[in-house]
């Protein structure tokens, strides 16, 4: 019930049964708000900015913003993981053209890297939500048109993660298992070391190992940011160290025409010069994830600033890092037909164990596996928070379910632990075939980097982009082009089976991947989709003029009940 009350102003004013005053256009945003289920925020008085840019976005603040500025750059820099990607992953240049692969698709494929680094950086800072590059195309594609661009935008960026994390969470399994095996003792009879691990017992490694990933991410965000904040250092100083001892230590390192101008193509692609764009893997797998720190943007302080910035620098880093130790690492790379066919599986434990010996060999290949934990925590916490955001928009099956807030932690419990699974269950692939693994580093680039130059593209097509406070400026579209034209290019070459001839063992499935997400993510659309989502939702009003009491009213059709806002 309302209660006019006389006013000297133009706005007539209204009493509520409460007794706060609300005015007529204020009742008028509450009663289209109890048709739209949406919070009301009547004050903005207590609302940091970012809070208030987050509500004018259509969302009410739910986290804790406990991410400062060194926590920001670390997480973008764990995401990356560089010293232990590189490590996982240096197989792949070393197979499709030798020593010249390694150093040249790093340089070539960073380049590219960076383009999307730098034009999902702008993206974030226009509009930083935990749905990230997803959330995006509400604001860059024709209206008629955002449902069914932000469901494939979506669809490929969860896809994308999945594969990242599941990656990751194998790439360490593989790291522990060479460590274990490389402290077994190399029997010279046998030409081996001691204990081998099988694919069966990496897998279970890995499951283990994923498990505890998602017990680290079922802590609240204050525990989170602790645990994140001083990676970066460990992670610098094991870099370093680990360069500096290779350079030092190795005796018979090759000489500059051998590392720039060496090609060795192993893979049985003709001509040479095709099977050597094999090598881009490597540098893309390492240089994606880019829009991870957006996906905890609803955690930073100061996320339009903070968030773009942490992914610039961090990508920046990894790019020139990435390529030196790369550049380090084929120095040092003795015999690579031996190096390739390591009982360790591992190529650069390998390295480690052929310069450093065994208990050097040993910690720097558990210092990548600690790195590539880390890698993993924040590839989870990332992938929950992206899970949690298309709930709200009511995008994925029960995402009642999975939208819940845990009231102790303050964290998509549900989320983190349904993210946590998929990592798991698609790593069980691994045990029909080791190229099959490959496949799923492969379809983590492909998957992320088109779902970011989707509404790269919209930016550029349709002109709708507003820029936030981090921008490019005039050279934005020459980035974004370079980043579309470079995904594009990529995209063909890591459907391609990198090995010939093709059989059942060393075929490139990443194309069975995507053409089976693909198929469910159309046939949900036409089957459930296209009924009832319409795009990011709106889920909270702005209402100015309101009274200055603190309060907002949570609508939801069938009664009203306040809840207090507080600055984060």
């Amino acid at each position: 019930m309302t209660e006019p009350i006389n006013t000297s102003g133009g706005n007539e004013e209204f009493k509520t049964a409460a007794g706060r005053r609300k005015s007529s256009a204020t009742l008028a945003a509450l009663e289209k708000a109890k048709k739209g289920h949406v919070d009301v925020v009547e004050d903005i008085a207590l609302l940091s900015e970012a809070d208030r840019r987050l509500a004018e976005m259509g969302y009410i603040q739910v986290y804790k913003r406990e991410f400062s500025w060194l926590s920001c750059f670390s997480f973008a820099m764990s995401i990356s993981g560089l010293f232990a990607s590189v490590s996982t992953t240096y197989i792949y240049p070393l197979e499709a053209g030798g020593s010249a692969a390694a150093v040249w698709c790093w340089l070539i494929s960073g380049f590219g890297g960076m383009c999307i680094a730098l034009s999902v950086s702008e993206l974030v800072s226009a509009y930083p939500t935990s749905g990230g590059l997803y959330f995006t195309c509400k604001y860059l594609a024709p209206e008629a048109w955002v449902p069914e661009i932000s469901w494939l935008c979506g669809w490929l960026n969860l896809l994308g993660q999945i594969a990242g994390a599941a990656s990751t969470e194998y790439g360490c399994a593989q790291l522990l298992l060479a460590a274990v095996s490389m402290g077994s003792g190399f029997d010279p009879v046998a030409g081996t070391f001691t204990y081998a691990p099988t694919t069966g017992q990496t897998v279970g490694v890995m499951a283990a190992i994923t498990i505890f990933h998602g017990a680290i991410n079922s802590m609240g965000t204050a525990a989170l940011e602790k645990l994140t904040r001083t990676y970066v250092i460990f992670h610098i100083a094991i870099l370093v160290s680990c360069c500096i001892t290779l350079l030092v230590m190795c005796k018979d390192k090759h000489d500059s025409a051998y590392v720039w101008t060496n090609v060795t193509p192993d893979a049985g692609w003709n001509p040479v010069g095709f099977s050597f764009l094999f090598g881009f893997l490597s540098a893309s797998w390492t240089m994606t994830d880019y829009d991870a720190t957006a996906h905890i943007a609803e955690e930073i302080k100061n996320p339009e600033l903070k968030a773009p910035w942490a992914i610039s620098t961090a990508l920046g880093f990894t790019y020139v890092g990435g390529w030196l130790f790369t550049i380090v690492l084929t120095y040092c790379s003795g015999n690579i037909t031996d190096t390739l066919a390591s009982p360790l599986a591992q190529p650069v434990a390998q390295i480690f164990y052929d310069v450093i010996g065994t208990a050097g060999g040993v910690f720097f290949t558990v210092a990548a596996f600690i790195i590539l934990n880390f890698t993993g925590i924040t590839a989870i916490q990332a992938g929950a928070r992206t899970v949690w955001a298309y709930s709200r928009d009511e995008m994925l099956p029960l995402s009642r379910i999975w939208y819940k807030i845990n009231p102790t932690t303050k964290t998509p419990l549900y989320s983190v632990w349904l993210f946590t699974m998929c990592c798991a269950i698609i790593n069980l692939i691994g045990l029909g075939s080791y190229t099959a693994i490959a496949a799923i580093f492969n379809l983590t680039a492909i998957a992320l980097d088109w779902s970011y130059c989707i509404p790269i593209l919209c930016k550029m097509i349709f002109g709708k982009f507003e820029p936030g406070p981090w921008h490019l400026g005039k050279a934005s579209f020459i980035i974004n082009l370079w980043a579309v034209a470079w995904t594009l290019f990529v995209s063909i070459i890591f459907v391609l089976p990198t090995i010939l001839p093709v059989t059942a063992e060393n075929m490139n499935y990443v194309c069975v991947i995507l053409a089976a997400v693909a198929i469910f993510a159309v046939g949900y659309w036409y089957a459930a989709g296209r009924y009832y989502y319409s795009g990011p939702r709106v889920k909270a009003q702005l209402v100015e003029g309101a009274m200055a009491d603190g309060h907002f009213q949570k609508i939801d059709g069938s009664g009203s009940d306040e809840k207090s806002v507080t600055g984060s």
